[in-house]
């Protein structure tokens, strides 16, 4: 963890801030597959007093589905970016709003691809399909080269690859963390307050990008990006911080 991130983090007034989060690799750390990770219980109770510092300013920004984040921060339900903004739920607890799905044939075809291999989870959020090859990163190849060929012969279905960590996600176009979280900060209690966000992959660079026009700062973790000056080195650096900001 870098000196300049943890005290400038933590020296953010709460009151004044609207705090936006990557959860996978920022908050918690990555798992042998989306369904083997561990959210500590100490980092709820931080994220629970923030979420009381802010007014309700707190919000994660995730690829997960936001079913699957409240499964994971129980009894949490924070708001929430979910699906890479496929999703977005704008006050705790509430009910999410959803962009549509995509075609459930297309979908079946790109799942296809794993197999069954026990090695190869996957995700059907609905509006994407995620394929993971971490267990298996020799497979990539062989994934990528179906995903294509899936698509081709999908020729009128419009949608994207977005890349990531040991991931290959097929979603609905137009659809990015950066677009939604320009969105949810037009609406209170998120709105006249300067938003951080803190994010670790190339997923969250459109956050990174929409970040100065909103006056807001970034952090990342683990690595740099451009435009991104605070940077920690391993999410138990965040968690650390954000249990150091909830305790004054």
């Amino acid at each position: 963890m870098t000196d300049s991130a943890f005290s400038v983090l933590t020296g953010i007034d709460p009151t004044r801030a609207s705090m936006l989060f990557d959860v996978d690799g920022t908050l918690i750390d990555i798992g042998p597959s989306p369904f083997e990770v561990d959210v500590p219980q100490e980092l709820k109770h931080s994220l629970s007093r923030l979420l009381e510092k802010t007014g309700g300013a707190l919000a994660l920004v995730s690829g997960r589905p936001i079913r699957d984040l409240d499964t994971l921060f129980t009894p949490l339900q924070l708001p929430a970016i979910g699906g890479h903004g496929a999703e977005t739920r704008v006050h705790a607890g509430a009910p999410p709003e959803r962009t549509a799905d995509m075609d459930p044939d297309l979908r079946k075809r790109l799942i296809e691809g794993t197999q069954g291999d026990p090695r190869l989870p996957y995700e059907d959020k609905g509006y994407s399909v995620a394929l993971h090859f971490r267990k298996a990163p020799e497979l990539e190849e062989p994934l990528q080269k179906h995903v294509q060929a899936t698509l081709a012969a999908f020729p009128n279905e419009t949608v994207e690859v977005l890349p990531g960590k040991a991931i290959i996600e097929v979603k609905r176009p137009g659809i990015s963390k950066g677009h939604a979280v320009r969105a949810l900060v037009q609406h209170a209690p998120f709105k006249g307050r300067m938003p951080l966000f803190i994010g670790d992959d190339v997923t969250d660079e459109s956050v990174f990008a929409v970040m100065p026009e909103l006056g807001g700062i970034n952090f990342s973790v683990s690595r740099e990006f451009p435009g991104v000056q605070h940077i920690f080195l391993t999410p138990a650096d965040v968690r650390r911080a954000l249990a150091a900001m909830s305790a004054t």
